[in-house]
């Protein structure tokens, strides 16, 4: 019944957005409304047609889905730190509230000032507002520190739609992940807000530097291992997410969790994530393997180790399989998802100064993923060629 008087107004209010209309020029936000309540008004007018209950929608639905554990863990997480840092004692109630009273203002202002890009590059260019900033707005939102000014976070997400996407055409035709182009845009924009121990001011007087970071700045020939569980860290902690980092990064248990729904779904690539995967441990053990007394501390970190920490789970889970800027091809994804994995480690080892590789490693391979992919077609070509019968 509701959806039906929904249908009836959805009707009625349509009209004054039509061709000749005094709303017309508006008529993009209409559409994404309807679309949000409803079910898309078009369908296909010739062949081919393929049946299927999968659209667009769905599939944004679905990541924002698989997002609620991250998101949920980001929430108590910001409260658990402010908790530790005042002394107090940690409820659960008392953490939600004080994580989601920090938290809800960078989400809110993320989809606020990216939405009013997206909304008027559409209606601009008289086409669809796409489901698609549903997912980047809280992907953005999540991958930064709780601390950040909402100022900048006006600023990056703007710099990730338009830059990162709509000069490229929009939805679909973006090179590079928005989202983490955002986060690349602050951070070498705002190096002081988004890294190093000032990120995590939770109250006056109190500062806390990342696993990654006290790993980074441990003694050449130390143990990081040590190092971290000297500051207090230990691997239970890390898997759960109770350390400082990004708001939703930090758990790799949620990350997990979200995995499991996209991989039933089939919404996220498997391969990806595998090669991911394999690329961090097959890099990390080499390291490992290497590690000596004048060697840096990162070296002796182990491969389990690297999967915990930073935002490894989280951007090989979310970013790396995003399905516009990864490769297409099977065995291209299996290769960007290895490399993807190999320069995470590489840059956090082998430059201390940025021990969180996985933004860029990503951010790089989006790059390389449609050549990756031509090459892999082309391979299958020249193989298929091989097999058939010469005349």
């Amino acid at each position: 019944m509701f959806e039906e008087f929904l249908e009836r107004r959805s009707k009625k209010i349509r009209q004054l957005f039509e061709k000749g209309k005094p709303l017309e020029k508006l008529y993009p936000v209409h559409e994404a409304m309807d679309a949000f309540l409803l079910t898309l008004g078009k369908t296909t007018k010739k062949a081919p047609y393929v049946r299927d209950a999968v659209d667009l929608k769905r599939v944004m639905s679905f990541v924002v889905i698989a997002l609620i554990p991250c998101i949920l863990m980001g929430f108590y997480n910001t409260g658990y730190q402010i908790q530790m840092a005042k002394g107090a004692a940690h409820s659960l109630m008392g953490c939600l509230w004080l994580g989601l009273v920090k938290v809800l203002p960078i989400i809110m202002v993320s989809y606020i000032a990216g939405g009013f890009w997206e909304v008027l590059f559409a209606v601009v260019r008289k086409h669809e507002i796409n489901e698609g900033f549903l997912v980047t707005g809280i992907l953005f939102a999540l991958i930064l520190p709780p601390t950040i000014p909402l100022w900048q976070v006006a600023v990056g997400i703007s710099f990730g739609v338009v830059i990162g996407k709509e000069i490229f055409g929009g939805t679909g035709m973006n090179i590079m992940n928005p989202a983490l182009t955002a986060r690349a845009f602050i951070f070498f924009a705002y190096p002081a807000q988004i890294s190093g121990d000032a990120v995590w001011i939770a109250v006056d007087g109190f500062t806390r530097a990342t696993p990654l970071a006290v790993a980074a700045i441990a003694p050449k020939g130390a143990s990081a291992i040590a190092a971290l569980s000297q500051a207090g860290y230990t691997f239970q902690d890390a898997f759960l997410g109770f350390i400082p980092g990004s708001i939703g990064e930090t758990s790799a248990l949620a990350c997990l969790i979200g995995l499991i729904f996209l991989l039933i779904t089939r919404v996220a690539s498997w391969r990806i994530v595998a090669g991911c995967v394999l690329g961090l441990t097959a890099m990390s053990s080499v390291f490992f393997m290497l590690n000596g007394d004048n060697s840096l501390a990162l070296f002796s970190l182990p491969p389990y180790w690297h999967m915990a920490l930073g935002g490894f789970a989280f951007g090989a889970v979310f970013m790396a399989t995003d399905p516009v800027s990864a490769c297409a091809t099977q065995a291209g994804c299996w290769i960007y998802g290895i490399l993807i994995g190999i320069l995470t480690v590489l840059i956090r080892v082998v430059n201390p100064a940025y021990p969180e590789g996985v933004m860029l490693a990503i951010l790089f391979m989006n790059i390389f993923a449609p050549l990756i992919d031509h090459f892999v077609v082309r391979q299958n070509i020249k193989r298929r060629l091989a097999r058939a019968p010469r005349k």
